[in-house]
């Protein structure tokens, strides 16, 4: 499995929002981890609407996590990002391939699949999140290279 862009933005955000404790801006976070701000933008927009974060415009305004990190599972946040992570077509649809009605891969990737979700699905945000001396070291390193 492959996460796409968008996901690891997700992850990376929520990672980050945990740390923080409290409101920040999107063009920090973008200039914490170095990556687009306008495709961050998308990906905070789409945590608002999914009930991760809150965003506030104007002065005062930025973003910040609504859910504890404990209740936020890395698996549902890779799910809603990704859609499917079905491993091949077979897996969920019939009449996909020639061999498939006697084919044994096919159980072998479902299991595997379903044990890659379950997986995810047990590790909550708390339990990847870096310390804030971690982040705080981030901070310092990039404002050096500036």
């Amino acid at each position: 499995m492959r996460l796409q862009t968008q996901t690891d933005f997700a992850l990376r955000s929520l990672m980050y929002l945990a740390v923080c404790g409290g409101k920040t801006t999107s063009g920090h976070i973008a200039r914490q981890f170095g990556i687009s701000a306008h495709h961050l933008a998308k990906v905070l927009n789409q945590l608002t609407r999914l009930g991760y974060v809150r965003s506030t415009r104007g002065l005062g305004g930025g973003i910040e996590l609504v859910v504890p990190p404990g209740q936020i599972s890395v698996g549902k946040v890779i799910v809603e990002f990704e859609g499917s992570l079905q491993l091949l077509d077979c897996v969920s649809m019939d009449n996909v391939c020639s061999i498939q009605p006697f084919c044994k891969l096919k159980k072998k990737l479902a299991e595997a699949q379903r044990l890659q979700v379950d997986y995810l699905c047990s590790i909550s945000l708390a339990d990847v999140v870096p310390s804030t001396r971690q982040f705080q070291q981030l901070e310092v390193t990039a404002e050096q290279d500036t």
